[in-house]
Parts: C-alpha cells; structure tokens; sequence
C-alpha cells in the first residue's frame, strides 16, 4: 500500500478521500517524525500521527528542529486527549455522559469547552432549522442499530427517539454557563462537531508554541493553519464518490477548515433502498439521496458542523441551504444520479484562505 492509499482509507469512512501532502505513519503512538526535503532549509517538515475521538489525528508541522516539533505535537495531542474526556459520547465518564445523566430540568454547571461546543451547534441548529442537532443521539443510536441489524426502524422507535430529540429541548445559560435537558431520556451526538473544535484547538497550541506553518487532520476534517514555506497554501484532493477522474478536484487552502460528509462507505441497504449514515434530525431517517458535501469556511469547527447541516439540507431546498450557509463559507456539492454521473454545484465565496480551485 502507497503512503497515498494508506491515508485515504479512513478519510473515505468519512465520505471522501483528502490527499494531503504527507507520508503516513502506522497506526498506534506517534511514530518517528517523516521529513520532506523540498522545505527551506531553516524548516523541517515533520509530522506524527496518534489516535483520539475513534479516528487517527495527524499533525504535519514545519520546525526548526525535531525537538520543538515533537514537543508541541505532544501538547497538542493532549489538548485533544483532553476534550475527548469531555464531549465523548462513547465513554460513560465524560462530562457530555455525566450530563445525560441529569434529571430533566435542572440546570447544570458545565466546563467552557463543553459550554462552548453545545453554544455554536444551537446557532448551527437555529441556522439550518434542525438539520443540525448535536440532542439528536437517540437517532443516531437507533440508526446504528439498523446498520448492524439490516432491520428498518419501527415507526414506535423513531416515534421515541424523536419525542427524545430537539435543540429546543436543550437551554443553555451564558451567564451562569449552565445546560438545561428539557425532556427526559435526551442523548447527545456530538460527531459533526467535536473532532473540528478539536482540531482547532491543536491547531492554536502549535501556533501559541511558535509553529504556524501546520496542519491538523482528524479524519475527515481538517484544521489548516500557515501554508507550508514557499507555498500558495495546503494541496487538499476531493475525491467525494473514489477517486474516479471525472468528480475529483483540488483545492489550495491556507489558515480555514475543510471538512466533508457523505455515505461512501457507512449505509445500509433495506428493501432495495440504500440509507445513509447521515440522519435528518427531523425526521429520524438516514438520508437516501447520494450526496457528498464539502465546506471550506474559516475554522474546522465550523466547517465541520456545516457539512453534516449542508448534506441533510442537501436532500431538499437549495434555498434552505444557502440560507443556512455561513457567509465566510463554500459548499461544494457532489450529487450522483441514477446513471452514475456525479453532478457538482458551490455555493458560497469560501474565506479568504481559499486561494484556487483545481
């Protein structure tokens, strides 16, 4: 397997393939650091990969030296470790579980990094009209029963799961930062956002110890800071359906966050209909149409958000979508028909770390 291949495995999970200009390392610790020679002599490119939030992390960074760059990659992994103890739906000790926990309409002191996650997706939420719900964990749950069963929902079950869903079930308090479940049994999903805070948050630690010139990758969504020395910006290749010649495209990029969601690879078919991973919040159903989304928009927490928001949007009114869509922001779109073709449409100007469209 190429070093190419071996990074565009997981990132196709996501829905699309992103080729970054970087060997890639084997899974586990971070691994000794990779050079590239064509950098100014002054820089060194290096990068180290470790695992967090389910998915690989990887850094590329340009240093002086082996060790200020293994140092700050170090603390930038624990900046990550460290959310994911917080806003991890998986482990039943993180602060999000703990906040589940609570009973329906007590207000709960909560940590500024979970305060801040659950603030932008309520706007995100308020913006795409629900498409967009980080209280929608007992649909995703409910899907992720489908997929490994290959059984569709009951209507009773989607019915529960619904009455358990809705961001105007969640109250939030700036003053006092408090979180407020109003109705019992919510859940929370907060996988088409956390991992792009997390990557923003890496990010600004390897900025903060002085290495600008750096790149965050957290499965499919990615932090870019300063474009690597003596270049326009960071090299990202879409490739939204495989990597076809006809639908592939790259984008130049510097300081912005890129993010993707689709259904490539996580579907299920039931009754000859093919459902997506991806599930519309207002309707506990798994999206049908084939549809991959890119958002390009100045910080990966955003577009991170945007893109599970823009792919639900995606399936009805163009018109809602653009509404929804940050100002700052692009969506590119790829939509496959019955014949296989893949139609592309954008929507937006993008930030102005954009620098082309290939």
């Amino acid at each position: 397997m190429t070093a190419a291949a071996g990074f565009l495995g997981p990132l196709l999970a996501r829905g699309v393939g992103l080729l970054l200009p970087l060997a890639v390392g084997a899974a586990g610790p971070p691994p000794a650091p990779a050079e590239d020679e064509t950098g100014p002599p002054a820089l060194r490119r290096l990068e180290f990969v470790a695992r967090h939030m389910g998915t690989l992390f990887r850094i590329v960074l340009f240093a002086p030296d082996e060790e200020s760059a293994r140092t700050a990659a170090t603390a930038a992994f624990a900046r990550v470790g460290a959310l994911d103890r917080l806003l991890s739906d998986y482990n039943p000790e993180s602060e999000l579980r703990r906040l589940e926990q609570q009973p329906a309409g007590t207000a709960v002191a909560v940590s500024a990094e979970l305060f801040a996650v659950l603030e932008r997706s309520q706007r995100l939420a308020a913006a795409s009209g629900g498409a967009f719900d980080v209280t929608a964990g007992p649909i995703v749950r409910l899907w992720r029963e489908v997929r490994r069963t290959g059984q569709p929902p009951t209507d009773r079950d989607r019915a529960d799961a619904l009455r358990r869903t809705g961001y105007t079930k969640l109250e939030l308090n700036p003053v006092h930062r408090t979180v407020t479940l109003r109705a019992a049994g919510m859940q929370f999903d907060l996988g088409g956002i956390a991992k792009g805070y997390a990557a923003d948050e890496a990010l600004a630690v390897l900025a903060r110890l002085g290495l600008p010139h750096a790149m965050v990758a957290a499965g499919g969504d990615l932090a870019l800071g300063d474009a690597p020395p003596g270049t326009a910006g960071w090299k990202v290749e879409l490739a939204p359906f495989g990597r076809s010649a006809s639908d592939a495209l790259t984008v130049v990029v510097a300081n912005a966050g890129v993010s993707t969601s689709g259904d490539v690879e996580q579907f299920v078919e039931i009754a000859g209909t093919r459902y997506s991973h991806v599930v519309d919040p207002r309707t506990a159903l798994g999206l049908t149409a084939p549809i991959a989304v890119t958002i390009i928009a100045p910080e990966a927490t955003l577009a991170d958000g945007l893109a599970t928001a823009c792919s639900v949007l995606a399936a009805g009114a163009d018109e809602q979508l653009a509404a929804c869509l940050d100002p700052a922001a692009r969506a590119i779109l790829h939509r496959r028909g019955p014949d296989g073709r893949v139609r592309r449409e954008t929507i937006g100007a993008g930030p102005p770390g954009l620098r082309s469209i290939l």
